[in-house]
């Protein structure tokens, strides 16, 4: 597989704090990976880095082998348009209805005609589990959690991106919830081929659906590995991340 995101001895500052500190990584096209990490170790910056949200302070983020910093606002547009973001909080517009904001971004991104629009849009609640003359009607209070995050997903897949970006996916779901959610990180992978990157604290589930996980600490990464490495690791670091456990 080839590499589609690289992380080159990136250091990311604010001022004084250092928040990255020569990070280096890279991901493989088609994997579901999941970075991990106790709070404050960057790795929201690493997701707003990928997308140009933010600029390194040195260093080289690679996506599709171009170096994100580099590009100018033209190019950049190119590149967001092969990513999408499913929000921690899914973020959809409470104006609108389902059907409204899984069609937004085609209503700014497409040429297609009013029908061709409803007709993706029934196609990407389908994939996502939910049933469009149920849901498309109804404004986003109107469903559970878990019904809302599943329908931001759909709005985040709309454009077939080649990333999908997933901050703290099960975030505030029950178990039930959060692992429907898991399986279906794990289903758009496959049958969209896409790479997926998740932002997770939630370590049952990440087992669950990680080919990799990236653990950073102290601003670097502190492994690697496939999911049945951290299961048996025995860096006291890992360990305390992975039982739950604190030091009082």
């Amino acid at each position: 597989m080839n590499t589609i995101i690289e992380f080159k001895n990136v250091h990311k500052y604010f001022g004084e704090k250092k928040v990255l500190t020569g990070l280096n990584f890279k991901i493989k096209e088609g994997n579901v990976v999941v970075i991990m990490g106790p709070s404050g170790t960057g790795k929201s910056t690493v997701i707003k880095l990928i997308v140009g949200l933010l600029k390194p302070t040195s260093g080289e983020v690679l996506v599709e082998g171009l170096n994100i910093p580099d590009l100018n606002e033209k190019e950049l547009l190119e590149i967001r348009k092969k990513i999408g973001f499913a929000f921690q909080f899914g973020a959809l517009f409470d104006s609108m209805t389902i059907y409204g904001n899984i069609s937004f971004p085609l209503l700014q991104h497409s040429q297609l005609n009013e029908n061709e629009i409803k007709e993706e849009v029934i196609k990407s609640l389908e994939l996502v589990g939910l049933i469009p003359d149920e849901v498309m009607h109804l404004f986003p209070h109107e469903l559970s959690g878990g019904m809302q995050k599943r329908a931001a997903i759909a709005r985040t897949i709309i454009l077939r991106p080649d990333i999908i970006l997933y901050d703290e996916p099960t975030s505030g779901l029950d178990p039930i919830a959060s692992d429907l959610i898991s399986r279906l990180i794990v289903k758009l992978q496959k049958e969209l081929g896409t790479t997926s990157i998740v932002i997770s604290h939630d370590i049952n589930e990440s087992f669950k659906i990680a080919d990799q996980m990236i653990m950073l600490y102290d601003g670097k990464v502190l492994a690697n590995e496939e999911s049945e490495f951290f299961k048996t690791s025995k860096n006291p670091i890992i360990r305390q991340f992975i039982d739950g456990v604190s030091e009082l």
